[in-house]
């Protein structure tokens, strides 16, 4: 399978420009340049900068041009230090990832749709010069399978306009439930040879996101360790999603969870991008941190024996707080190793 060369070892720069309140205040301090060298430091080869909208538009789609400005600051801070970025547009006027933000109508509404559109065009315009060091990824996880066949749509009409202004930049592209890999098998064929396919992966989600609050169903005060069988898995998750359990029905339920779970998860998706020709990339993963540092340790051991068998590049979710944070000082007993799995 082809490899995103230059984006193999990442991690993503959540909460920065995006999740936020958008002030200057954040802007200014969430993520220093003193970050990018630690980022570097730590060996990984990009980072994922994800944005909302508001940062480069007001309400009417009127550019912000400072935030173009701080964008750039931001890959100035990445060439320092060696580091190449996928920007990620997290949220675009009238759709977001979360319900709880409010924005609707994007797949429905082709005015949204074409500012959507002329954004892009914007930023392919302002960031010409970056060569191979960056890559473009449309939009952060399109939520209901319903617009499977309106966002092929979307996306292929979004990377021609690209395409006109920035004929080689890579381009990453994800499907429905979030950037489930079990939608990459329903993404249209890759435009070009410069495409890359895009999932994000926080399985066994009961174990990933034990105590979430933002999970229908999930009590704040569940914990799970990492170190359970592929029963009590399914019996966990089935609690909490009645039908969830099935994803772990092919495994023996007395064996314990290991990398040969996400060898499972990954196997479609790596037969898709072979068959297509197309590299396969991971743009979030990771662990809350109210799992122990000692499972999240074990949890990326896992799945990183995985992304390696297959040369499956990722960025790590998250580098600073966002619930996953990777400096969190939780997780100092175990950061040195962690990072050499990253």
């Amino acid at each position: 399978m082809r490899e995103f060369k230059g984006f193999v070892h990442g991690v993503d720069l959540g909460g920065w420009y995006s999740q936020c309140d958008h002030t200057k205040d954040r802007y200014d301090s969430f993520i220093s340049e003193a970050d990018f060298k630690t980022i570097a430091d730590w060996g990984l080869d990009h980072v994922r900068l994800p944005i909302d909208y508001e940062l480069v538009e007001d309400e009417n789609g009127e550019y912000r041009e400072e935030g173009f400005e701080y964008i750039r600051k931001a890959l100035g801070y990445a060439g320092k230090y060696g580091l190449n970025t996928v920007l990620d547009l997290h949220k675009t006027y009238g759709f977001s990832f979360d319900l709880g933000y409010g924005e609707s109508g994007f797949f429905e509404n082709k005015d949204y749709q074409e500012r959507f559109y002329r954004l892009w065009e914007k930023l392919s315009k302002e960031f010409s010069g970056y060569g191979d060091r960056l890559a473009f990824e449309l939009l952060n996880e399109v939520t209901k399978k319903e617009y499977s066949d309106e966002w092929n749509r979307i996306s292929c009409e979004c990377i021609k306009r690209i395409r006109a202004i920035l004929p080689d930049v890579k381009i990453l592209v994800g499907g429905y439930y979030n950037n489930s890999i079990v939608a990459l098998k329903d993404l249209a064929a890759p435009y070009d040879e410069n495409i890359v396919y895009n999932f994000h992966c926080y399985d066994p989600l009961v174990f990933t996101h034990q105590g979430a609050g933002w999970v229908e169903g999930m009590a704040h005060d569940f914990r799970m360790s990492v170190d359970v069988t592929y029963r009590e898995l399914a019996a966990a998750s089935d609690e909490l999603q009645p039908g969830s359990g099935s994803a772990f029905a092919s495994f023996d339920p007395d064996a314990k969870l290991g990398s040969d779970y996400f060898d499972k998860c990954f196997e479609e998706a790596v037969r898709v991008a072979e068959e297509r020709n197309v590299p396969l990339y991971c743009g979030e993963y990771g662990v809350i941190e109210n799992a122990s540092p000692e499972d999240t340790l074990k949890w990326y051991e896992m799945i990183s024996d995985s992304f390696n068998r297959f040369s499956i590049g990722r960025a790590a979710w998250s580098f600073r707080e966002m619930d996953f944070g990777l400096t969190s000082d939780d997780l100092k007993d175990v950061r040195e190793k962690l990072i050499r799995l990253l």
